[in-house]
This record gives C-alpha cells, sequence and structure tokens, in this order.
C-alpha cells in the first residue's frame, strides 16, 4: 500500500502529519476523526497552481457539503477560498469562518423563502435551479429594496463514470436546465428589475476518476457561454462545479492530477473567452479532493467473532461513516498499533448499529487482530462526519485537527444530553 505523504509509520504505529495516531485515540477516545490540516492547504495549492499557470482568473469554491466542519472552513478562507452551499447553515457558517460573501454560491434546486433572504441579506450569489425559483428570488429582492447577482445552473446531459447516487450532470437529474432550454431562463432574467445573471454553474457529479467528462462538460458550457453573450449576459464567472474523484483504493492506480484535469477543461474555456473577448473568473467547486485524503478514522475493537467469517466488531458504524453501507464504497484499513506487521488474516469490520448492513470493511487481510487493538479507516475526510448520523441514539464523535507535531479538538464528542438538547415534551406526556 502506498500512502499519501503526510501519514506514515513509525515503531508499528501510523503516524498523521507528526502525531501517533495511537496516542491521539488514546487522549481524545475514539471514535475519532482526525485531519492534517497542512494536507488541505496543500491540495488547495495543487488546484490553485495547475490552474492559474494557465488562466490567471480562478476562483476555488469549496463544496462545504464534503466537510463543514468550521476549522476546516477557516482553513480554507485563510488560502482565499470560498465555497459552494448549499443550505442556510452552510452559508452562515462560511461567513463566520472569514469567508467573502462575494466569493460564495448558494446552490440547490429547493430553496425556501427563508434561503432567498438570507442570501439576499448577506449579498451571497445565488444559483437559481428554475424560473420559478427566479422570480420568487426577484420578488424577495424587490422587497428588500436590493439586487441580487446569479447564474443557473446548467444541466449538460453527460453520462459519467460514476456511482448512479451521485451523477449529477445527467438528462434525468433534478439538478439544472437543461442546456436546450437554458437560454429562455436567462431572457426572463435579463428583464428582472431585482436580479442580474452574471454566472452561469454547472455539476456533473461526484468521485470522477477521468477527466474526459470535464473535458465534455466544457465543450457544452462554452457553447452555451457563446449563445448567452449573443443576447447580452455580461459574465462575471462561469463555475465549472466539482467531481475530480479520489484514488480510495491504495493498491490501485492514482487518482488524475491537477494538472491532468486543468489541461481536460481549460483550452476550450480559454479558446470561447478569447473569441468572445471576455475575462470572466473560472470558478471551481472541489469537495472530495479537497479533503478526502486529509482524514483518518481511528476506531478501537471491541471483539473478535469467529462464525461464517471472522468480524472484527469495532466502536464506529453506518452512523459514523456511511459510505460503505450507503455505496458500498471501499476505504483502505490499517490496524494503526500494528502497522507494517505480517498479515495473518482475513478479517471484515462490523459497527455496534443493529443492522445487518453495518459493515466498513469487508474480507481485509490484516494482521493479527485482538481486543482494544485500534483500526484506521483512510480518506475518511469526505462525507464522513459531514454525514454521520445520531442512529441507535449514539452521539456523533469527535473531530482533531493536527498540524505537525500538534492536535487540538476541533469538534467534541456528543452526549447524551446533546442528543436530548432539542427535545420538547408535549404537556399532555
Amino acid at each position: 500500500m502506498t500512502l499519501p505523504p503526510h501519514l506514515s509509520v513509525k515503531d508499528r504505529h501510523l503516524r498523521i502529519g507528526g502525531c501517533d495516531a495511537v496516542e491521539l485515540a488514546f487522549k481524545y477516545g475514539t471514535p475519532l476523526y482526525v485531519t492534517d490540516e497542512d494536507r488541505i492547504r496543500a491540495n488547495f495549492h495543487g488546484y490553485k497552481k495547475a490552474l492559474s499557470s494557465r488562466y490567471q482568473n480562478i476562483r476555488i469554491l469549496y463544496a462545504a457539503k464534503a466537510n463543514g466542519n468550521p476549522s476546516i472552513l477557516k482553513i480554507l478562507a485563510e488560502e482565499g477560498a470560498g465555497a459552494d452551499v448549499f443550505s442556510s447553515g452552510e452559508l452562515t457558517i462560511a461567513l463566520q469562518a472569514g469567508m467573502k460573501p462575494e466569493y460564495l454560491l448558494f446552490n440547490g434546486s429547493s430553496k425556501t423563502e427563508a434561503d432567498h433572504r438570507l442570501a439576499v441579506e448577506k449579498g451571497v450569489r445565488v444559483s437559481l435551479d428554475s424560473i420559478d425559483e427566479l422570480m420568487q428570488l426577484d420578488q424577495i429582492a424587490g422587497e428588500a429594496g436590493k439586487v441580487v447577482e446569479v447564474s443557473f445552473r446548467v444541466n449538460p446531459a453527460i453520462d459519467v463514470p460514476t456511482h448512479p447516487k451521485i451523477a449529477t450532470g445527467l438528462a434525468t437529474s433534478k439538478f439544472g436546465i437543461p442546456a436546450a432550454t437554458i437560454t429562455e431562463a436567462y431572457a426572463q432574467a435579463l428583464v428582472c428589475k431585482n436580479v442580474v445573471p452574471v454566472g452561469i454553474h454547472c455539476h456533473i457529479g461526484s468521485q470522477i476518476l477521468s477527466v474526459e467528462p470535464f473535458a465534455k462538460e466544457a465543450q457544452v458550457l462554452m457553447e452555451v457561454v457563446a449563445e448567452l453573450h449573443k443576447m447580452g449576459v455580461k459574465f462575471k464567472f462561469v463555475d465549472l462545479g466539482g467531481g475530480l474523484g479520489v484514488c480510495y483504493e491504495h493498491y490501485g492506480g492514482p487518482a488524475p492530477a491537477f494538472d491532468a484535469y486543468a489541461d481536460a477543461i481549460m483550452p476550450e474555456i480559454i479558446s470561447t473567452f478569447t473569441r468572445l473577448g471576455i475575462s470572466p473568473e473560472i470558478w471551481i467547486e472541489p469537495g472530495r479532493s479537497m479533503v478526502c485524503d486529509s482524514t483518518i478514522l481511528l476506531t478501537k475493537v471491541n471483539s473478535v467473532k469467529q462464525a461464517h467469517k471472522t468480524f472484527v466488531n469495532v466502536d464506529a458504524g453506518f452512523n459514523t461513516l456511511i459510505r460503505p453501507a450507503m455505496y458500498d464504497s471501499y476505504h483502505e484499513v490499517l490496524v494503526a498499533n500494528r502497522a507494517g506487521e505480517e498479515q495473518a488474516g482475513t478479517y471484515t469490520i462490523t459497527g455496534p448499529i443493529c443492522e445487518t448492513g453495518d459493515i466498513l470493511a469487508h474480507d481485509r487481510k490484516l494482521p493479527a487482530i485482538q481486543v482494544g487493538d485500534l483500526i484506521a479507516l483512510l480518506d475518511a475526510g469526505a462525507y464522513g462526519y459531514s454525514m454521520a448520523s445520531q442512529y441507535n441514539g449514539r452521539g456523533r464523535c469527535a473531530e482533531v485537527l493536527v498540524k505537525g507535531d500538534k492536535s487540538a479538538l476541533m469538534r467534541r464528542a456528543e452526549t447524551v444530553d446533546d442528543l436530548l438538547a432539542a427535545v420538547v415534551t408535549p404537556p399532555w406526556l
């Protein structure tokens, strides 16, 4: 297995950054998400360097849904990033983390009136998903005496090689307006009094391990941009969304490099911009590829059971990391306190949840596992904690940030009191 540069093994212990994973688990308890700050910054700079070397007007908007911890957003805000936000909650967290309103885009296909009012109040641009939404936002902005800058999300009808639940640019997707009819939406926006179209937005899916779909996306998007330019749309930004995948199986080949991604999308974009005589900002919205490999999930072995296979029962389940149960996804597994030891058996890692599907990893060859050992699941930074739940009355676990040999909580573990904090008892009970 080839470990990413921020993970290493010393004295049979897995290390993240300059910290011993075993010591972190002892100090903060398990289950425990541990994130390396320097890795997030390195991933940001990888994108920035690849794109800005080809075109100067680049803006990176982190997809906050991947991991919305405020500390992570603060790290990226310090680097100059904005965010793609999908709720009033994500919008508020991004602003509190120090991200500028003009660097945010409020996305989503079903925003509420309260969502629109917050975007208008904070001066955040909105990615519109329907004519209905355009009319609602125009009215709300007018009531507030403000003008809102918007884009529309275009559906390019591109099939992508990823799990169908995270393919968002299909013709059958709930997201976006078909490319063939998007000009009608912009025509209506151009005559609105309180809404001004200044951009266009697209996102074709997540965990895409080929750059060809992004090249096709750029081609479709530039055709639409050219049509809208003729109609009089003054572009300030063109947003290609995110979706670049990561390699969860470290025995396999690498995911596409940042340069390969830039090479796929930039020629068509630059050619079109040059032909039209425009130079809007190019926005992208990486989420998974920004934070996924920055984080490991540490979980303690409660028991080992020999049945039709050998089950390793740990204290993290799909309440903590739902991806394997939801998508049949793969995460590499290490025995963090026996790293580097020879494989001694085949184990299936299972959680404490009362569901047959509560399995984190099937049939992994690992060193001999005993009660009290520490299991590490790699590449847990994206859609790990952000999709965690309190199912079975289990509080969500702590999150720790490391920088070099320093570590600190960035979210404490929840208690039973937290589970009950929002509960209200009806007066007749």
